[in-house]
């Protein structure tokens, strides 16, 4: 039975969903796994401190994820945590996978900033918070392995203001005796939260005691010079530090700065409350030609992810939905905006990394469903009841990588066709098409080179295809429009040359960024595009 008006708006509100979003080894996946712990959705938490211990972390369910010790794949994580219904997207840690986090960050309504205290802002972590501040997405920070000496905490909030131009305020800061993590000062209450640790290696929640700045258990756990010392650094964030602006937050200019270690646990249970109470529930989306509020009526979600055999046994495929509107109705009967096709939502899903279930709960805006597909969803795809509407396409860069594909048994070639078209509708790699005489050649285009070794790695195992591949002479690519005659004047100069990608749009090679900045000084009457045309990285 249908929600009413205010039972669904009441739904919507309790919705959170988010991504993380980091450097590799800032401590995404333990972080990950933390607040799985204190939502309840595990019992222990498998840490990954040893990339060599046969404890795989919850979210990694490709086999290759698990013997590398990597993040590769999105997945999403549901669970509840006081009275808030929480969707974690999770995303590669690898940074040759960013563009399935890019993905992942078109169906979040906010993002957890996650800095290592020794490092702060690194390289990646720009990359994603630059998508981030173009989507106008809330950001809240968490200054991770606070459990070792890093950075001095104003000098790195200093760092973080200048780099990502975001205003910075402290929501938590560390309290340490000689050097070690105990605590963290709660800047909301003006008091600190102590910790003792439970003796396993952070797997499960550590005892928390709030105290007094005053009071004779700080005293003791830090010594009247740590007491001291805190209320220095107090004094100094108080004189130093801008007060709350949760208007900019909204805007995506100023971040809540909390600290803690993912590792031990201490700082997470506040920082995961503190997140909870200040992250935006579902919000507005915008379509071709409307916007659409997230308790309006009927059903709308659009694609941002499509898996290829989760399940090796069944070979199944499954397009993940960010619902945007209204409440999802099994059984119902949507229509696939590209195609005007018609889609029955049955049997939707619920994930755990590899792990599934019917999803029995209730799925409104905010969720993220499951759908079992049998090749008729591609990312970006809008689905809805009722009138046709379209939301911007979800984000397709250029990849910086290319290689010929060969193998050496000509009978698996519909193997390798299909295993090809499948990754490629995943996102796991663009698949391209060269003109020849003999016919269309298929190159394989990534973001990363790691790429490459997923899919020669998914096409053994799913597809029983032995592969190799010849790397290609080019670094960066464009997709092209404009007159054709010029198309073809600049793709037959020297270092360069002309695909198609699936949907039939042009693309140019270049051998090297010189080449491509040249060509786009000197052909005004074509426009380069290093995202496939139609879709957006903004909101």
């Amino acid at each position: 039975m249908a929600l009413s008006a205010a039972a669904l708006a009441e739904e919507i509100r309790r919705r959170r969903t988010f991504a993380i979003i980091s450097h590799p080894d800032a401590g995404k996946t333990t972080l990950t796994e933390k607040l799985l712990l204190y939502g309840g959705a595990i019992r222990s938490a498998g840490s990954v401190k040893s990339r060599r211990s046969d404890r795989h972390a919850t979210s990694d369910w490709l086999e290759m994820e698990q013997e590398r010790g990597i993040s590769i794949t999105a997945s999403v994580l549901h669970f509840e945590y006081q009275n808030f219904r929480i969707n974690l997207l999770d995303t590669p840690g690898h940074q040759d996978f960013s563009e399935d986090t890019y993905r992942a960050l078109t169906a979040a309504d906010s993002a957890i900033m996650l800095l290592d205290n020794r490092k702060g802002v690194e390289v990646q972590t720009q990359k994603l918070f630059s998508v981030c501040k173009k989507r106008r997405l809330p950001i809240y920070t968490f200054v991770n392995k606070c459990d070792r000496i890093g950075e001095d905490p104003l000098r790195l909030l200093d760092d973080v203001q200048a780099e990502l131009g975001i205003d910075c305020f402290v929501s938590t800061w560390p309290v340490r005796r000689e050097g070690r993590l105990v605590g963290v000062y709660d800047r909301g209450c003006g008091k600190v939260w102590l910790y003792e640790e439970a003796g396993d290696h952070g797997r499960s929640r550590p005892r928390a005691t709030l105290v007094h700045l005053e009071s004779d258990e700080l005293a003791a756990a830090i010594g009247s010079e740590g007491v001291e010392k805190l209320s220095e650094e107090i004094e100094l964030i108080e004189i130093a530090g801008s007060e709350a602006d949760f208007d900019a937050v909204e805007k995506g200019e100023a971040s809540p700065v909390c600290f803690g270690s993912a590792l031990t646990n201490f700082g997470v249970d506040v920082f995961l409350e503190r997140f909870l109470s200040l992250a935006p529930p579902p919000s507005p989306r915008k379509t071709t030609d409307k916007v659409i509020e997230p308790a309006a009526h009927p059903f709308s979600g659009f694609v941002f992810k499509v898996q290829a055999n989760m399940d090796p046994r069944h070979r199944d495929r499954v397009a993940f939905v960010r619902v945007c509107s209204g409440e999802f109705e099994e059984g119902a009967e949507a229509v696939v905006s590209r195609t005007g096709q018609k889609l029955r939502l049955a049997q939707p899903q619920e994930f755990m990394a590899r792990e599934r279930t019917h999803a029995d709960s209730l799925a409104v805006a905010g969720d993220v469903v499951g759908l079992l597909d049998r090749g008729n969803l591609r990312v970006g795809d809008t689905v809805a009841l009722g009138d046709k509407i379209e939301y911007p396409g979800v984000p397709r860069f250029s990849p910086e990588h290319f290689s010929q594909i060969h193998i050496e048994d000509a009978l698996r070639r519909k193997h390798l066709d299909r295993g090809l078209r499948h990754l490629a509708e995943e996102g796991t790699i663009l698949l391209l098409f060269a003109p020849s005489i003999t016919g269309p050649i298929p190159i394989v285009g990534a973001v990363g080179s790691l790429q490459f070794d997923v899919l020669l790695d998914r096409l053994q195992r799913e597809y029983g295809v032995s592969a190799r591949l010849e790397k290609l002479p080019f670094h960066c690519a464009r997709w092209v429009t404009g007159p054709d005659d010029q198309i073809e004047k600049v793709a037959n100069a020297y270092g360069r040359r002309r695909v198609m990608d699936a949907d039939g749009a042009e693309l140019i090679l270049f051998d090297n960024e010189w080449t491509l900045r040249r060509s786009m000084e000197q052909e005004k009457d074509l426009t380069f595009h290093d995202v496939q045309p139609n879709t957006s990285v903004d909101a």
